[in-house]
């Protein structure tokens, strides 16, 4: 299917890093505010530029136009797109306030068009590992969940400085004048809202916590910089969700149920580990002793913590990846080790996966895994989050979505959960740590 990118800022990369994975996706090209941007785009990853964004809307031969431009742009390009006639893929978030996002489902509506959006990291395997496990009884009736989106004090690591391979500095200003909830709590909304369903209310906490992140006048100066929210499901599950650009980081996911806990400790990789511990009187029982917390053979001899679960499917080979970076002779070799050792260590998504989905959907004519009402939900949870101040009441949504399912992939694979995670040299002393346990 034949797409089309508006927006060749710092973002645009992890995009175009991850094209090549998708046979079912053709750029015809790329358009931007500053036709510069958008020349070293082409030049880099080998496409063509359009003259303006008017004249990308007019090619009759593009089906999707994937928004990329900064969030304050999103609803101007999202209706520029729908009212030409084409499919749409936002960047989060959909719409910086309700109205506008609502604006843009009716115009979908009323032309017959599809609109998804980001984060599409839902439909990685370590999110599609999670939401089978659930689906499959795993931990029998799941109840709460705690998720983590801490991404470090970053005004302390001089953001100023960063950039990408293009030499494209990271819209840091934008960032915080944005918000970090707004820019990253749908990573976990989203694999909430799809595991557990729609959201019946939310009570949030939100504050500006450094007001001084920087010397540089911000518009406006005082967005929060920290959100914690309490989100209740209508299938019952509560959900504590944490972010910020003040603590350390720290992307952990907890989802807690009658009989077991399944974690994670990423979001941003897609192929991070994700472990199932199924309860037991041993390991319930253990996990107070100072000693086995601090010990991971201890861990491991109490069932604390659980095993690591085989992911629903194969991780997709990270070896075309580095051969390309190889042969790119403008990065240099301390530049291609960089490159690879973040790949492995830090952030490794296919940010160009929800693209592909949505084009299969329009193709096979179907519904898409991230449809428009989940994302304008999604929207609606994180601007719930951020507006809410310090002395917010609960809010009640007022949008819902029909139900999504796993990828058909995750439904047909086998997963083995067994039983409890203990072994033998636990099972001889559990009767020891139930006696040290009772008071």
């Amino acid at each position: 299917m034949n797409i089309a990118i508006v927006g060749c800022g710092y973002v645009a990369d992890p995009y175009m890093e991850t094209l090549h994975y998708h046979a079912n996706l053709t750029l015809l090209g790329v358009a931007d505010l500053q036709r510069e941007r958008a020349d070293i785009l082409a030049n880099y990853y080998k496409t063509s530029v359009y003259d303006s964004t008017e004249a990308l809307m007019a090619d009759p031969a593009v089906q999707i136009v994937v928004n990329l431009t900064e969030p304050k742009n999103h609803h101007r390009v999202n209706m520029m797109a729908l009212n030409a006639g084409k499919h749409l893929y936002c960047e989060k978030p959909l719409g910086m306030n309700l109205d506008e996002a609502r604006e843009v489902l009716a115009l979908a509506e009323e032309k017959g068009l599809m609109v998804s959006g980001a984060p599409c990291s839902v439909l990685s395997e370590t999110a599609q590992t999670l939401w089978k496990a659930v689906e499959d009884g795993a931990i029998g009736k799941p109840r709460i969940v705690y998720a983590e989106l801490d991404d470090n004090p970053i005004y302390r690591m001089h953001p100023e400085g960063w950039k990408n391979a293009r030499g494209i500095r990271w819209p840091y200003l934008n960032e915080y004048e944005t918000g970090c909830t707004l820019e990253h709590s749908g990573y976990y909304l989203t694999w909430l809202c799809s595991i557990f369903g729609p959201a019946q209310s939310i009570s949030s906490f939100s504050s500006c916590v450094v007001p001084d992140k920087t010397d540089l006048p911000l518009n406006p100066a005082n967005t929060p910089d920290l959100a914690i929210a309490c989100i209740v499901f209508a299938s019952g599950v509560v959900a504590r969700l944490t972010c910020s650009i003040v603590g350390t980081y720290d992307h952990r996911i907890q989802m807690v149920g009658d009989e077991g806990v399944l974690t994670a400790n990423e979001c941003w990789h897609y192929a991070a580990p994700v472990y199932l511990e199924r309860f037991s009187q041993l390991s319930l029982n253990a996990r107070k002793l100072r000693s086995v917390r601090g010990s991971n053979w201890l861990k491991w001899v109490f069932g604390v913590g659980g095993k690591q679960q085989k992911l629903v499917t194969k991780p997709l080979s990270q070896y075309p990846d580095r051969i390309r970076e190889f042969k790119n002779k403008e990065r240099g070799m301390l530049g291609l080790l960089v490159k690879m050792l973040s790949k492995r260590e830090l952030v490794s998504m296919d940010f160009f996966r929800g693209v592909a989905e949505l084009a299969e959907a329009i193709e096979n004519k179907r519904r898409c895994h991230l449809p428009a009402d989940f994302v304008l939900h999604v929207n609606e949870l994180a601007l719930a989050m951020q507006t809410a101040g310090e002395t917010s009441e609960p809010y009640k949504l007022t949008t819902t979505f029909e139900p999504v399912r796993p990828l058909q992939r995750t439904l047909d694979s086998q997963q083995k959960y067994g039983g409890d995670s203990r072994n033998l040299l636990a099972s001889l002393i559990e009767k020891m740590i139930e006696r040290l346990h009772k008071h």
